[in-house]
Order: C-alpha cells, then structure tokens, then sequence
C-alpha cells in the first residue's frame, strides 16, 4: 500500500457556535490509500473537543503496519488492529475505515450503498445546521438553506425560546434540535421540551450532560419528542448502557471509526428498538458520502457539511429535494476531483 496525507483547513460559511464553543474552522487530515492500482479516499474530521490534531493524526498513522490490512479486508480485524495501536483517536481510524472501503467497492466494482444493504430509495432527507447566534445572523445563515427541507438548530444556553421564534418567523420546516449537554435543569427542559414539540421539533439530540443517564432517562420517558444520545455514545462499546435511557442514537462515522463500526451501531440501534440520526461533524464530500451511503439504513440524516464550508476541495455531492442522490460508480461515489490535492 501507498499513503498519502495532507492536512486541510476546513473553513465555515459563519462561525458555528454550539452550547459551549465556537469554531470558524476545523482541522481535517485527507487521506489517499493506493492498493493494487485501485485508490481510495478518506478524511478525519478533528473537531477540537473529540482531542485529535494533525499531529496526533501523523503520529498515529506512523504507526501503523500496513502489510497487516490485505484484501479482501476484514474490517472487524482491522478495527480492533488499530484499536490497539492507540486508545481513542477516532477520526483517523475512520479516515483509514472509509478509504479502505472506497478501495473494496472499486474492487468489487459496487458503490458501498450496495455492499452494506442500503437501498437509495429509502434515502431520508438531510437538514442543515443554524448554529447559536444573533436573530440577524439566523436569519442570513436561512438564507443559505433554502433547499433543505429540514433545518437543524443548535441549542443550549440562554436564547433557546428566541433561536426557534426567529426561525419560524421565517420558515415552517421541521425542525430537528441538538442541545449539546446544555440543558442542567430537568423541570425546565422538560417544559421547553414540550413548548419546542408545539414549534413542530421532530427530535432532539443530547439534551443534558452526557455522564447524567439518569437525567437523561427521566427526560426521555417524559418527552413528546424522540431523545438521541450523541456525545453519549461513540462507540459499538458504548451502546449497551444506552437501552432504555434514549429513544435513539446519532452514529457520526468522526465517532465510530469508520463506515464498518457506525453500520454495526445502526443493527444494534435496530436490535434495541432504537432510531437512528446518522450525522457529521465539519466534513467535506469525502466523509459525507461514506454516511451518505449508510444513510438509507437510517431514520434520519444530518449531513450538510459540504454545504457549510467556503473550500470544500471536493466536488459537492449530488441532492436533489433535500436529499442525497446515490450514484452508482463504485466505492464512495466520489468524483475524482482530487488528483492535485496530495501532491
């Protein structure tokens, strides 16, 4: 095998705020795998509170054998090789995961939709994100977004009710809510859960402290609206704790290492009684097309991340009436709009 990486500042339309930050930028790390003339392309996504950089991204791939991983891949094996290598750093284990599954799909000359079961038909809408801000820059980020069919909104602090009258003052879409942890009182997130149900709110990802499971399952036997565990659940590993405590989890391939291990939390999710938000973190189309191909699979989607960049260095995925539209060249079906990128 033959690598290549190029670290990559992803930068965003407007700077993003969630409930206890704000970002204009992420740091991506892109990744070119060549095995036996075929290529594959991957990207980690190194959001500043997941603790990856571009030096723990090099350090880690510097680690790794690569006369270990031969095809035909056994994914599994290869999950739990390079869990071994380092404990966390989810990300470039995914950039790695989503490379390797570009490579088998071209191999076998099926896009990866087909390889993992995912019918296009099935494919749900995608929202797009309005992260915390001022009425006046909601109200431009809504611009941007008029070809979704579903808006995402970020909560958390002390604006909450303003966010979501500034939104519907302009558009009656529905809405889908990320708290972000920000939600400590359980009494009055149980009442702004229920004021945000008559705002037409469809679900709602994280309302409090991740390590609150208690918490968080008094919410969800209360709620008119489906709970997601998102910074509650990162792994397969992570699921079990879950049942019971949310009606669904967000599967991020940034959090699951790769398209392998967030299609193993999708059948557990499934096995559970679970729904499923498959989402992003500040991705371009690379990353966004591995979930994309697992999406079908999914209740809902929430992935706008090539839509929320100023320099995606890809080609912007396909979509038509707020959705992904597949295409059927093999691997991730991404367009080869690359070949400067890596050297």
């Amino acid at each position: 095998m033959k690598i290549s990486c190029r670290p990559f500042e992803l930068a965003l339309k407007h700077p993003f705020s969630i409930s206890k930050f704000t970002r204009t930028s992420t740091p991506l790390m892109l990744l070119k795998i060549e095995y036996e003339g075929v290529t594959g392309y991957g990207e980690a996504s190194m959001v500043p509170y997941m603790g990856e950089s571009y030096e723990s991204a090099t350090a880690f791939l510097k680690l790794v054998d690569w006369n270990k991983i031969q095809y035909p891949f056994d994914f599994a094996a290869i999950i739990a090789y390079l869990d071994s290598l380092a404990h966390g750093q989810p990300a470039i284990k995914a950039a790695i995961d989503i490379a390797l599954n570009d490579i088998q799909g071209k191999l076998l000359h099926k896009p990866c939709y087909e390889i993992y079961g995912a019918d296009p038909a099935k494919m749900p809408v995608t929202s797009y994100t309005i992260g915390i801000d001022t009425p006046e820059v909601i109200r431009e980020k809504l611009k941007d977004a008029e070809a979704f069919k579903v808006i995402k909104v970020k909560l958390g602090r002390d604006n909450d009710r303003e966010i979501i009258e500034t939104i519907r003052s302009m558009t009656h879409v529905p809405l889908y809510v990320d708290a972000n942890q920000g939600w400590a009182d359980k009494i009055k997130a149980i009442d702004l859960i229920y004021w945000l149900h008559n705002q037409g709110v469809v679900l709602i990802e994280q309302p409090m402290d991740k390590n609150n499971l208690d918490g968080n399952a008094w919410l969800t036997e209360r709620s008119p609206i489906p709970l997601l565990a998102d910074e509650a659940v990162q792994r397969l590993a992570d699921m079990d704790q879950l049942k019971g405590a949310y009606h669904g989890i967000n599967v991020k391939l940034m959090k699951s290492c790769g398209m392998y291990e967030g299609h193993q939390m999708i059948l557990k999710a499934r096995s559970f009684g679970m729904k499923v938000l498959i989402g992003c973190m500040s991705e371009t189309s690379c990353a966004t097309l591995a979930a994309a191909a697992l999406a079908p699979l999914c209740n809902w989607a929430d992935l706008d991340g090539p839509w929320l960049t100023k320099n995606n260095p890809f080609k912007d995925p396909a979509f038509e009436s707020g959705k992904y539209v597949l295409n059927n060249l093999p691997g991730l079906g991404l367009a080869d709009t690359t070949s400067d990128l890596f050297l």
